[in-house]
């Protein structure tokens, strides 16, 4: 293969793994801003804490975003719903999950808070009372399902465990044509439930973490670039330079 031959099929691999890295990079840098846009809304939301009435939680037109929300309702009566594989301070655990027939709308997801599961995957069974309404919270979008299996398992108490928030599946499982396309997190100030917070993004990576990574696939880019051009320009082996003739 002469050097021209090798050149060329050197920079089209080249160009191949900066292209790939570089759109690596910008999705990173999406990801980050996204989240960050997130987090921004999220904040205000949470620093005016204007209640609004619990039938916003199934507003199609707000699903991925942050509000405010309190009102009366009921506690259905259906079992708990356990979301598995939830860290909480480097802990694993579940987040624990009960229906509400709110007084209007939909019913939606209230989550209660989170409970440690010890190694032996003794999953702790659910019991107490449940917060006496009015309730009062952040209503938000379920986490993110990824690619976890979605099937649902029955506990021992009744409750039901499951690796991601299909509400589709879980509405069926609960006996519902619907439940709302947003949850409730109750005020951590408020009386019942299990441990819990306001943190809008657990179990994810957070804005400054997609910014390292997106840094990390452009300096890959660069330094394929880099390489290539050193390869391009360097002098092939064995080449000896010619004296100019006088």
């Amino acid at each position: 293969m002469s050097r021209r031959t090798t050149l060329v099929f050197g920079w089209a691999l080249a160009l191949a793994a900066i292209a790939l890295f570089s759109a690596l990079g910008s999705w990173q840098y999406g990801r980050k801003d996204q989240k960050q846009a997130m987090l921004d809304q999220a904040a205000q939301v949470l620093a005016e804490r204007d209640p609004q009435p619990l039938a916003a939680a199934a507003s199609a037109d707000a699903a991925d975003g942050f509000a405010w929300a309190a009102g009366e309702g009921i506690w259905a009566d259906a079992p708990a719903v356990l979301l598995d594989n939830q860290q909480r301070n480097g802990r694993p655990g579940v987040r624990v999950y009960r229906l509400f027939d709110p007084a209007a709308g939909e019913p939606m997801l209230v989550e209660l808070g989170w409970l440690p599961v010890p190694p032996d995957r003794n999953i702790p069974a659910i019991g107490g009372e449940l917060p006496a309404p009015p309730l009062e919270g952040l209503l938000l979008a379920p986490p993110s399902a990824g690619l976890a299996n979605a099937a649902i398992q029955p506990q021992a108490d009744g409750s039901l465990l499951l690796m991601a928030l299909d509400l589709d599946a879980l509405a069926q499982a609960l006996g519902r044509e619907r439940i709302a396309p947003r949850v409730l997190r109750l005020d951590p100030d408020a009386p019942g439930g299990y441990a819990r917070d306001l943190e809008i993004l657990p179990n994810t990576l957070p804005p400054e973490q997609h910014l390292g990574y997106a840094v990390q696939w452009y300096g890959l880019a660069l330094a394929v670039l880099a390489t290539a051009l050193i390869l391009t320009f360097r002098r092939p082996r064995g080449a000896r330079r010619v004296p100019p003739s006088s």
